[in-house]
């Protein structure tokens, strides 16, 4: 019989809610998803009702303010977040039935083959890039947008599980990462089962009208918001912070690829990466000084690192001159992305600045 995980209640006296460690882990650069019982401890004992994650990407905060009951907007540029958010955070209570994966697995004679013949040879076999093409061939027959993202981050789940390391910069299959694992030895099929059923369990109704949406920070309407929780893609001190350079094919997953330029002259298929102010030293200080300026109606949460620039010092001034009061948080961490020696530099300071 499993154990059940302990239940944590902090010297405050907020109790963290158990039903968050049925999120479904991606692995995804800069998740949160370990410092949840942190965040929770800083979030708990501030007021606020409505709250928006501007920048969801795994989902696991919004799926944390879900839980604290909170009605929540859940906000990202890349589509596949943003379809993992509408399953997961603006999903009332819809699962997938026995009936509906059964349908979702059945051969459509009329089917594409877009996935099977772009990437053969790319990143799974053929059987496996068939059923992609299949059950992709079946999601929009669905009735309910909440279970066609349930199936969609069924896929997005499966092949991020199936692939090494889970990002999709390299071809192939590379020998010396086929170590018995049982996620590289499990086909798309399989774990694809396995992952809507993962998903099911985490789906719940917290009596809220919660959302999802995809697209620019910028371009929201800032108002209605109680707390506002930030964690852009900073720019780093050393190697890049492309998202769609390590989940492209979960990107064009998540839409079939529908109005995506595919660069064809590229190993793995790229698609083109968006342009964000956040990812250059020359544009990240002013943008953040418009998204401090953007949301000063709200109480700011920014989620952030040592390793990033600007610096902290920075982005405390920033802060003050739009929030009466700000506090940081500390807390030693260690992020898990990457194998190489070089991931040493994954040892930092997480930091969460509150503007109140």
């Amino acid at each position: 019989m499993a154990t059940q995980p302990k239940q944590l209640t902090f010297d405050s006296g907020w109790t963290f809610p158990e039903s968050v460690r049925a999120y479904p882990q991606l692995r995804f650069m800069g998740s949160k998803y370990r410092l949840l019982p942190w965040i929770y401890e800083v979030l708990a004992p501030l007021d606020f009702d409505t709250a928006l994650d501007a920048f969801s990407g795994s989902g696991c905060v919004a799926y944390l303010l879900k839980a604290m009951g909170k009605q929540v907007v859940a906000n990202d540029l890349l589509q596949f977040c943003s379809v993992v958010a509408t399953a997961t955070i603006a999903n009332p209570g819809i699962t997938l039935d026995r009936r509906d994966v059964e349908f979702l697995l059945a051969y459509d004679p009329t089917q594409k083959r877009f996935i099977e013949s772009t990437f053969a040879d790319v990143f799974f076999t053929r059987e496996d890039l068939r059923f992609l093409d299949r059950v992709w061939a079946n999601v929009p027959k669905l009735h309910s947008p909440h279970k066609r993202a349930l199936a969609i981050a069924g896929m997005i789940r499966s092949c991020a599980k199936r692939q090494p390391r889970g990002v999709f910069t390299v071809a192939g299959d590379p020998t010396r990462y086929k170590d018995g694992r049982r996620d590289l030895r499990l086909g798309l099929r399989d774990h694809f089962v396995e992952q809507v059923e993962v998903y099911n369990c985490a789906v719940f109704d917290n009596g809220r009208a919660n959302s999802a949406i995809c697209g620019d920070v910028f371009a929201l309407d800032p108002r209605g918001y109680d707390l506002v929780y930030l964690d852009p893609p900073y720019v780093p001190r050393a190697d890049d912070n492309c998202y769609v350079k390590r989940y492209h094919f979960l990107e064009g997953l998540s839409c079939y690829w529908k109005n995506m330029d595919i660069m064809q002259e590229t190993r793995v298929k790229k698609i083109p990466k968006h342009f964000t102010p956040f990812s250059y030293r020359r544009t990240a200080v002013a943008a953040f000084e418009n998204l401090f300026a953007m949301f000063s109606a709200s109480t700011i949460v920014l989620s952030y690192s040592s390793n990033g620039f600007p610096d902290l010092d920075c982005l405390v001034s920033q802060l003050r001159a739009h929030k009466r009061r700000v506090t940081v948080h500390k807390r030693p961490h260690r992020y898990h992305f990457g194998t190489h020696r070089a991931a040493v530099r994954n040892n930092v300071t997480e930091y969460l600045i509150v503007g109140a």
